[in-house]
C-alpha cells in the first residue's frame, strides 16, 4: 500500500518538474534567447588575414594557418574528416587530425554547402532554433520583405525608419557602444595614470599589463583551441583579459580591434574594483562596473581621497561628470579591502587547473607549502617590495599627485612592476603601454620597422639625401610620423631595458650556484669530473614557477675554454633554431649536431599516456595519442585516485624552496691535451618559452628573434684552474 502512494507521489512529482521546466524553457525563449545565442560569424568576428596580422586570432569557424600548410584559405569546395555541427548557433569544431596528430585544415564558411553555413538564418525546418524563435520577439515581427524600412542589422520589431542602427564607418562585428560602455564602466589605466603616474610607468611594462596583448599567448591560446577542438573556452581569457571577458568580447575576435581598456589586460579596475573576496576560481572573478568617479578599493582606505575631495578646488579636481571646470577626474572614494593585501588575492590567477585537472598555474599550492607561508610573508611583500624578490620592506611616497600638489607623502609604495622574470616580445612600438602610442592604430604599429632604423635622425638623413629608397606604408610615408613614432619606441625600449634589471634581479635573488667542485685534481689526457650545486634560495615558492603551461626554461650553461682561448666543451648550448639540444631539437633528431646528455634543465614538461608503450613528453596537455578527437573534459577516475589526471600529467623538474640538486658533468680527457691554464664559465640561462613549444603555436621567425634576445643571463662566473 505505502509502495503505491509513492509511486503515485513521485510520478506526479515528476510531471510538474518536467512542466516547470518546459514553462522555464518557453520563458526564456519569450525574452529573445535565440537572438542572444546565435553566433557571429568570421568576417563579424573580425577575422582577417593571419598573415598580415601576428596579434589575430583566427576566428574559430574560418581557416587557419598549421605547418606545413599553404597560408592561403582554400578557394575550392574541402572536404571535412569529421562534419561541423552547431549547438545553439555556436560552431563547435570536430575537425580530425592529420600530420602527426595535429589538427588539419578547417574549411571557411565560403567552402560549405548552403545548407551547412554555420552562423546565417536559417528558415528551413531543420534549423535548431526555429521552434524556439518562433515564440521570441521575431514572432511577432512584421515580415521583413513586406517592410520599407528594413535595414542591414534592423531588429525585428522595431520601426527603424530608414537609420541604421550601425553607425557608418563601423566594422563588421564591432560594438559600436564597446567604447562607451569601457569608457563608462570600465576606465582605462591612461585615466588613473593622471594622478597616479609613477604607479603607472611601473605597471605598463609588468606582465599583468602584458597579459592580453602578448603575442604569444594569442598563438598559444589558439593553439590549444585548435587541439582540444575548442573545448578549453574561454578558460585562459579569463585571466589575461578580464575586461574582455566581462564586457562579452567574442574569445575569436582579435584583440586588435577592441577598445584600449581590453587590451591592457590586467589592467587598474581589475584588481581596484574588486570588492568580493575569492579563492581558487580559475580567474572568474567580478570586476565592479562603473566610471571614473566610482569608488576604488585599496589595501588601506579612503583617508587620503577624503581630504582631497573636502579640498577638491585646491587640487583642482573634478568629482562629477557635469562638472566642465578644468582639472583632473577622480573617484569620490577610496573603500579598504583587506584581501587585496593577502596572497589569497592571487590565487584567484596563479592557482588555476584545465577541465581534465591539469594545473597549468601551481605558484600558490607551492607557497602554501613554503617556509615564507609559515612565517607570514606574503606575494606582495616579495613581488611589490622595495626589493625584487626579497620580503625587505617597501619604499614610501606620496600616494598620488594632483595639479603639482601631492597627498600623503609617506605613504607605503607597492611596486606595480610585479617583479617577475617574464620579458615581453611584442613590437616595442605596441607594448609597454603607452598613451603616446595610441595616435596609431595597432595594424599600423606592426607595419613600423623599428629594427631599420625609421624614425632615427641617421635613416631619416639617408631618405632625405636619396641613399635610402624604400616604400612607406601609408601611415608612415610622412618624415614627422616616423620620428615622433619612434620617440614612442625609445621610451618603451628604455622601459623594457628596466624591467630586464628587476627580472634579473628577481631571478638572481632567488638562485645560488656554488662551485665547481673537482671530483680529482686536473691533469692532462685524463677524464675531468666535476660538479656545480644549484640553490633554490627563495622561501616562497618552487624555481622556476609561474605559468607551467607556457613551460619556462632555465638551465645552466657551462664553457670550458682552453689554454689557447678556444673553446673545449660545453653544455646547455643551442641549436642553430635556438632551441637547447635535447629531444625536442630538430636538428639533434636530423643529426646535425650532437645531443647535449649532460644538460641541467629545470624545465616543467607536460606527459601524455601513449595508446602502446610509456608515456611522452607533449606541447600541451591535450592527450592527441589517446584520444581521436582530443578534448578537454574531466576525467571519468577522481584525480584523488590516480594522484594526477588520468592520461595526462606534469613532470616536474623545478627546484622547492630552499632546495638543492646537483648538476653533474664530465669532459673526456682527449680534450685536455695541452697542458696550462684552463677556464671554466657558468651561467643560468632563463627564457619564458622554448623555440619548438613557439613553433608548435605558429609563432613568427620575429617572435622567436624576440624570445632569443630576451633570454636572462644570471649569476655568470668563471674559474680559472691549472691542467698538468
Amino acid at each position: 500500500m505505502l509502495y503505491q502512494i509513492f509511486k503515485s507521489v513521485g510520478k506526479r512529482l515528476c510531471q510538474f518538474g518536467l512542466r516547470l521546466l518546459l514553462g522555464i524553457c518557453f520563458a526564456c525563449g519569450a525574452t529573445g534567447l535565440p537572438q542572444a545565442a546565435r553566433a557571429q560569424s568570421p568576417s563579424d568576428a573580425g577575422a582577417t588575414n593571419p598573415g598580415a596580422n601576428r596579434y589575430q586570432q583566427a576566428s574559430t569557424a574560418a581557416w587557419t594557418m598549421i605547418p606545413g600548410v599553404p597560408t592561403t584559405p582554400p578557394q575550392t569546395n574541402a572536404s571535412v574528416t569529421h562534419p561541423v555541427k552547431v549547438l545553439l548557433g555556436r560552431p563547435i569544431l570536430t575537425d580530425g587530425f592529420k600530420d602527426n596528430a595535429f589538427p588539419g585544415r578547417l574549411i571557411s564558411n565560403a567552402n560549405l554547402n548552403s545548407g551547412d553555413n554555420l552562423t546565417g538564418p536559417s528558415t528551413g525546418k531543420d534549423d535548431p532554433l526555429a521552434e524556439l524563435e518562433s515564440m521570441g520577439p521575431a514572432a511577432k515581427a512584421p515580415s521583413r520583405a513586406a517592410s520599407p524600412n528594413n535595414s542591414p542589422g534592423a531588429i525585428p520589431g522595431a520601426g527603424h525608419g530608414s537609420d541604421t542602427p550601425v553607425p557608418a564607418g563601423t566594422k563588421p562585428g564591432e560594438d559600436p557602444h564597446a567604447e562607451v560602455f569601457a569608457d563608462t564602466l570600465y576606465p582605462s589605466a591612461t585615466k588613473c595614470a593622471k594622478c597616479h603616474q609613477k604607479i603607472y610607468d611601473e605597471w605598463r611594462v609588468s606582465a599583468h599589463a602584458y597579459s592580453a596583448i602578448s603575442p604569444m599567448f594569442h598563438k598559444f591560446e589558439q593553439a590549444i583551441s585548435q587541439l582540444s577542438s575548442g573545448t578549453v573556452g574561454t578558460f585562459c581569457m579569463r585571466c589575461h583579459a578580464p575586461v574582455a571577458m566581462q564586457m562579452c568580447h567574442p574569445r575569436e575576435a582579435s584583440i586588435v580591434d577592441t577598445v584600449n581598456v581590453m587590451r591592457e589586460g590586467i589592467t587598474c579596475v581589475a584588481c581596484h574594483r574588486v570588492r568580493e573576496q575569492y579563492g581558487r576560481v580559475n580567474g572568474e572573478r567580478r570586476i565592479e562596473p562603473g566610471d571614473l568617479f566610482q569608488p576604488v578599493y585599496g589595501n588601506i582606505g579612503g583617508d587620503g581621497v577624503a581630504r582631497v575631495v573636502a579640498d577638491a578646488a585646491n587640487f583642482k579636481v573634478k568629482l562629477d561628470p557635469n562638472d566642465k571646470r578644468p582639472g583632473f577626474e577622480m573617484h569620490q572614494a577610496g573603500i579598504k579591502f583587506e584581501q587585496i593585501s593577502e596572497s589569497g588575492f592571487c590565487a584567484g590567477c596563479h592557482q588555476v587547473a584545465v577541465h581534465p585537472g591539469i594545473a597549468l598555474e601551481v605558484v600558490y599550492a607551492q607557497y602554501r607549502a613554503s617556509p615564507s607561508f609559515k612565517k607570514g610573508i606574503t606575494c606582495q611583500n616579495c613581488h611589490m617590495g622595495a626589493i625584487p624578490g626579497k620580503a625587505c620592506g617597501y619604499e614610501y611616497g606620496p600616494a598620488a599627485e594632483m595639479s603639482g600638489k601631492t597627498i600623503d607623502n609617506n605613504r607605503k609604495h607597492s611596486n606595480h612592476m610585479f617583479y617577475g622574470p617574464g620579458m615581453p616580445i611584442a613590437h616595442p612600438g605596441i607594448f609597454p603601454h603607452n598613451e603616446k602610442s595610441l595616435r596609431w592604430n595597432l595594424e599600423q604599429w606592426l607595419e613600423f620597422d623599428w629594427r631599420s632604423g625609421w624614425g632615427t635622425p641617421e635613416f631619416e638623413k639617408q631618405v632625405a639625401m636619396g641613399q635610402v629608397h624604400m616604400t612607406f606604408p601609408p601611415a608612415w610615408t610622412s618624415t614627422d610620423e616616423r620620428r615622433d613614432a619612434r620617440k614612442v619606441v625609445d621610451d618603451n625600449l628604455k622601459l623594457i631595458e628596466r624591467k630586464r634589471l628587476t627580472a634579473t634581479a628577481v631571478m638572481s635573488n632567488a638562485l645560488h650556484v656554488d662551485g665547481p667542485h673537482f671530483h680529482a685534481s686536473p691533469k692532462a689526457c685524463r677524464d675531468l669530473q666535476f660538479h656545480y650545486a644549484v640553490h633554490n634560495i627563495s622561501e616562497g615558492h618552487n624555481l622556476p614557477s609561474g605559468s607551467l603551461g607556457a613551460q619556462p626554461q632555465l638551465w645552466l650553461n657551462v664553457v670550458l675554454t682552453g689554454p689557447d682561448g678556444r673553446w673545449v666543451w660545453e653544455s646547455g648550448y643551442l641549436d642553430g633554431n635556438g632551441d637547447l639540444a635535447d629531444l625536442h631539437s630538430l636538428q639533434v633528431a636530423k643529426g646535425f649536431i650532437r645531443p647535449d646528455r649532460q644538460l641541467f634543465n629545470l624545465q616543467t614538461k607536460f606527459l601524455i599516456t601513449g595508446v602502446k608503450g610509456t608515456d611522452r613528453e607533449m606541447y600541451l596537455p591535450v592527450n592527441v595519442d589517446f584520444d581521436q578527437l582530443p578534448f578537454l573534459r574531466p576525467g571519468g577516475v577522481p584525480v584523488s585516485v590516480l594522484n594526477h589526471p588520468p592520461f595526462i600529467r606534469m613532470e616536474a623538474h623545478s627546484l622547492p624552496p630552499l632546495g638543492t640538486r646537483m648538476a653533474k658533468y664530465h669532459v673526456p680527457g682527449e680534450l685536455l691535451k695541452t697542458p696550462g691554464t684552463y677556464r671554466l664559465s657558468v651561467r643560468m640561462r632563463s627564457r619564458m618559452e622554448p623555440i619548438y613549444f613557439m613553433r608548435f603555436c605558429n609563432a613568427t621567425p620575429e617572435m622567436e628573434r624576440r624570445m632569443l634576445e630576451q633570454t636572462l643571463d644570471l649569476i655568470p662566473h668563471s674559474v680559472e684552474f691549472d691542467v698538468h
